[in-house]
């Protein structure tokens, strides 16, 4: 997940707040160029006002537009704000600071993009190791960034490193959180997903429902969250041989994904294709053989 640092959104200047809100808004409704025009014309305010000096406002705008930039697809344009916000964040604070933890997360996020994910990883370990310094071991801050390094190291296919970082994230937010928590969904399902992957399909189920439970109390059954881990739950079903259950939790998350989405939506022909495969005894949750 792409983050601004601590500060961003409300900074030491009330109209860069403003407009930080306006574009988010933007982001939201998926105008993703009003939101980079916007953040442009900040950034541009920004250096008027504070002309070369390091300023905290003008390194945050930096990496707002560097986060639309990524969320266009444009990663070496991105990734050349979030270098030029590091040195700032780096000039202003030091290296051991919570916003150079953030920023080098956001580079972390372009360089696997850009299928340089060992760099990643590294770039990962190195802003989580910086904000177990600033926080301490038992923090939100620490979760979610051990969330993001799992699933990093899921794309790399190192099933036992991902598998360590979300039981140490799943300890911290039941530590931090003893409530049920939308967090500790997260952690469970990602669990779940990687027993699957590992072929350990009896104990991916029993995750994957533990998550489906969660995010039911927490945010409801029509929640994205509860479609994502039922499509889950139906892929651990069809590895298992269990066709016909894989189906029904297919059927359901294709029926979610059409109320919430439409018929036209690139997720629901997605979708359809991987019921397609199962209805056919084919394919995988990837939809290899489907076309």
């Amino acid at each position: 997940t792409l983050r601004l640092p601590p500060g961003a959104g409300g900074g030491g200047s009330e109209e860069f707040g403003l407009v930080s809100l306006l574009a988010v808004v933007y982001g939201k409704q998926g105008r993703l160029d009003d939101a980079l025009r916007v953040h442009r014309r900040s950034l541009r305010e920004l250096r008027r006002v504070h002309g070369d000096e390091h300023h905290e406002d003008v390194a945050t705008a930096l990496t707002t537009v560097g986060i639309s930039l990524y969320n266009m697809g444009q990663y070496a344009e991105a990734m050349a704000k979030y270098e030029e916000a590091h040195e700032m964040f780096v000039g202003l604070h030091g290296e051991e600071h919570e916003d150079v933890a953030e920023v080098l997360g956001n580079m972390a996020l372009v360089l696997g993009n850009q299928g340089r994910g060992a760099e990643g990883l590294a770039m990962q370990e190195k802003a989580l190791d910086i904000k177990r310094r600033t926080f301490g071991s038992d923090d939100r801050d620490i979760a979610q960034p051990l969330l993001s390094l799992g699933k990093s190291y899921v794309n790399q296919g190192m099933l036992d490193e991902a598998l360590a970082r979300y039981e140490e994230g799943l300890g911290i937010v039941r530590r931090i959180h003893p409530e049920r928590n939308v967090m500790e969904g997260m952690f469970l399902q990602n669990i779940g997903e990687v027993f699957s992957d590992q072929g350990r399909h009896e104990d991916a189920l029993a995750w994957l429902k533990k998550a489906h439970r969660i995010y039911r109390k927490t945010v409801g059954p029509e929640s994205a969250e509860v479609n994502h881990v039922t499509l889950s739950i139906a892929v651990a079903l069809r590895r298992q041989g269990k066709v016909e259950e894989a189906m029904e939790k297919y059927e359901d998350g294709l029926a979610f994904r059409r109320r919430a989405l439409g018929d036209e939506h690139p997720d629901v022909a997605k979708t359809l294709c991987r019921w397609r495969c199962a209805s056919r005894r084919l394919g995988t949750w990837r939809g290899v053989f489907c076309a």
